[in-house]
């Protein structure tokens, strides 16, 4: 029995009486002849149609019956497509966006929302671990109310937290002498300290803060061995009390040395730099570009007598100021 849907079905016919397997083509030729009724009809356009092309079409439509959903989902996608582009195609004005529209598009960006230079981002890095220190001269002095002066009697300078626990890197010559020491930090702050260790040799001391803020975050420090002249620097500090301040410039020299105005002491293997350093930025970090300590400022060079900044100021290397706290730099 033919299964093909697009042959017509004719009653069954019965074969005459005696005749043999070549009945049947003789009784589907006799079936193909004009004239025999509407049931021979249909078997003749059946039989024009080549068995190949029917059972082609045949499986064509079982497929498409099968996956009806997605054709639709298609179909209503590229027309959705097309419907899009035409109507963008006849927008007045439209074209297509180039480079050169984007580099415009950044530049007109970044003219009303320029982004911050350098070292503003060194700064920000930085100032959370920056304090202010104190040397206070008797157990009544408050500190307060003298903050120039105290700066040009080297008894105010800065300072930097390496350790989260309130291990601070000032200068020797900030808190030397002093009855008490009071350290502020960048969020207000404020703490007795005490001297926990020492380096005269490269005027350097080391404090801890009895009390500490919320979230206390201690500087990242780095190798001074692939520092160079030229290379960009920021100081933080407090010159004559105001800060904190930021100033910007460059490492001047390597391996400097310096004595201080007394011919008491020469310090050595310093950093040379031209960042603006005044009395109250002793003690403070000198920072790279990346946010990292690389020197404590302890110097600046002067020939007169009035002990500012002609633009020469010197810095302690960070391996030798981490060596004061006793511990690795890195």
């Amino acid at each position: 029995m033919n299964r093909n849907p697009l042959y017509s079905r004719s009653p069954r016919r019965t074969p005459a009486a005696g005749a043999g397997p070549d009945a049947a083509p003789a009784a589907l030729a006799g079936a193909a002849t004009p004239g025999s009724g509407p049931e021979a009809g249909a078997a003749a356009d059946s039989a024009s149609v080549p068995p190949t092309a029917s059972a082609a079409r045949a499986r064509l439509g079982r497929w498409a019956a099968r996956h009806g959903g997605p054709l639709w989902a298609l179909a209503g996608a590229l027309l959705a497509v097309g419907t899009m582009a035409a109507w963008l195609q006849f927008q007045p004005g439209q074209r297509i966006v180039t480079q050169r529209d984007i580099d415009t598009a950044v530049r007109e960006s970044l003219e009303k929302e320029p982004l911050p230079s350098q070292a503003a981002r060194a700064y920000e890095a930085i100032l959370p671990s920056v304090v202010r220190v104190t040397g206070l001269l008797d157990e009544a002095d408050s500190g307060e109310g003298k903050a120039e002066q105290r700066a040009l009697q080297r008894a105010l300078g800065a300072g930097v937290v390496i350790i989260d626990n309130g291990t601070i890197l000032t200068n020797l010559h900030v808190v030397w002498g002093s009855k008490r020491i009071r350290v502020r930090f960048a969020n207000g702050h404020e703490s007795e300290a005490s001297i926990v260790g020492a380096m005269p040799e490269n005027d350097l001391a080391v404090l801890r803060a009895h009390s500490l803020p919320d979230d206390l975050e201690a500087a990242t420090m780095r190798s001074t061995a692939d520092l160079r002249p030229g290379d960009h620097v920021i100081a933080v500090g407090h010159p004559f009390g105001i800060g904190p301040s930021v100033s910007y410039g460059v490492v001047s020299g390597l391996r400097r040395e310096f004595r201080n105005p007394d011919g008491e002491r020469t310090l050595t293997n310093l950093i040379q730099f031209d960042a603006a350093a005044n009395p109250g930025n002793s003690g403070g970090p000198l920072v790279t570009m990346d946010g990292h300590v690389v020197g404590i400022v302890t110097a600046i060079l002067n020939p007169s007598e009035q002990r500012t900044f002609i633009g020469i100021g010197f810095a302690v290397p960070i391996e030798n100021a981490a060596s004061a706290a006793g511990m690795p730099p890195f």
